[in-house]
């Protein structure tokens, strides 16, 4: 299993540190990383990773695919704006 990524959307407000059940979550600088040999994506505790769920970022939480586990819009229902045509 490939662990998640916190990507530069991360606001550090350091709700998921605490909560990881693997202490997956690693910080320096104020920089949030997930380490890959410890993250499960907390296989065993809910349907999905506690930080997902606990996460006020949408897009701030990527899977190995580069997918956002909290896509625009899902946290807020409010879909995101499509560009103005140039």
């Amino acid at each position: 299993m490939i662990a998640l990524i916190i990507t530069a959307e991360c606001i550090a407000c350091w709700a998921c540190e605490p909560i990881c059940p693997n202490a997956a979550i690693r910080v320096k600088n104020e920089v949030f990383r997930i380490d890959k040999k410890s993250c499960t994506r907390c296989e065993g505790y809910g349907d999905l990773p506690q930080c997902v769920e606990i996460c006020p970022v949408e897009g701030a939480i990527i899977d190995d695919e580069g997918t956002a586990m909290n896509p625009p819009g899902s946290l807020t229902g409010i879909p995101p704006r499509e560009p103005l045509p140039a």
